[in-house]
């Protein structure tokens, strides 16, 4: 069967990604783009590397324009999607990329985001342990779901990292700290003075310091699903680098009473022994950013600081494939019952 794909926001980083990903999708037709400012003009200008999508000209992003497709992907910013799936009324399956669907509490999308607050969605992290979910995975959330929130790129990069040793009691959830160095992809396509070449070559720049970054109560909210018994506190700062995409995110724990190096790395060894798209490294190897780039995979190397009495989980993934668009495709394979690995690729682009 083939299923009939349109893609809102096309024109930008993650429309861009999904767009990208879903023209190799054996199952995935994609029929219709939207844009906003770039309505009415050909997909090919906005995305000139799509060769495959030239004949795409970007539509106005409405329910009408949308409605009537098996799937709809979402890539807007956030506060721009909630209210347009909401009117929605012939759509098997929509998937949003951006934010108004990722937060069960509303308290936590007024402090961070403002605004109304939308029905929270099915999570898109298959690999994440939730205590609460057949099999302790995401995963079982998924299957057959209708509607699904993809997710924070930092924020899933973080929560795959520690998910592990909150489930299995080997690290504790206060104190967390999690430093992360991000390509500007992330920051999305429309031009600001902060992510200009000029600003960012030769130089990282910290930035939503001291706890103001969006995708902490998410992160929470991650952990919490997983099975920490006390509320996650987590210091979370993110570090621009000059490069186009990737994540590589050192998140430290401190280590729970009792617990040792070998009860530790056999924690995550359980939780990703047989994930097709989240690989645990061999002991004393760490990933580097370009060992993802392209991929949807998320590469860890873990170890215990035993002098500080802390657990250390570097993390590497692509921010785009497998932070936002191949999550999307990934969960949204899984609803529909198709092979999860459909379309996508655990290669990475080298050098």
């Amino acid at each position: 069967m083939t299923y009939s794909v349109a893609v809102a926001g096309g024109s930008g980083y993650a429309g861009g990604e999904l767009l990208r990903l879903l023209a190799a999708h054996p199952e995935f037709e994609i029929r219709t783009v939207t844009g906003h400012s770039s309505a009415g003009r050909p997909l090919i200008e906005s995305q000139p590397h799509l060769r495959s999508l030239a004949h795409l000209t970007l539509d106005e992003t409405t329910p009408e324009v949308l409605d009537g497709h098996d799937l709809v992907f979402f890539a807007l910013p956030h506060g721009a999607s909630g209210a347009l799936t909401a009117q929605l009324t012939d759509v098997r399956l929509a998937v949003d990329c951006g934010a108004d669907h990722r937060l069960a509490r509303a308290d936590d999308w007024a402090a961070f985001y403002g605004g109304e607050h939308h029905e929270p969605w099915s999570y898109g992290v298959p690999e994440l342990l939730v205590a609460s979910a057949a099999g302790g995975k995401q995963r079982a959330n998924l299957v057959g779901s209708t509607r699904i929130a993809a997710p924070g790129c930092n924020a899933s990069t973080v929560a795959l990292s520690l998910a592990p040793g909150i489930a299995a009691g080997v690290i504790e959830a206060r104190d967390l700290v999690s430093v992360l160095a991000v390509g500007p992809s992330g920051a999305g396509k429309a031009a600001k003075t902060h992510l200009l070449g000029a600003e960012l070559m030769g130089t990282a720049n910290p930035y939503a310091v001291g706890g103001t970054h969006r995708h902490i109560p998410e992160i929470r909210q991650a952990l919490r699903g997983a099975g920490a018994v006390e509320e996650p506190s987590i210091s979370f700062t993110p570090v621009l680098v000059p490069m186009s995409r990737g994540i590589l995110a050192t998140s430290t724990a401190r280590l729970a009473p009792g617990a040792t190096a070998a009860d530790v790395r056999a924690a995550w060894e359980r939780a990703y022994a047989d994930e097709p798209f989240v690989h645990l490294l061999p002991e004393g190897r760490f990933p580097r950013t370009a060992d993802a780039l392209g991929a949807n995979t998320c590469l860890l190397g873990l170890a215990v600081d035993e002098a500080a009495g802390r657990v250390v989980v570097v993390a590497a993934l692509d921010n785009l494939a497998k932070g936002t668009a191949g999550a999307a495709i990934q969960s949204a394979n899984i609803a529909l019952g198709l092979p999860e690995t459909t379309g996508l690729s655990v290669n990475g682009v080298a050098p």
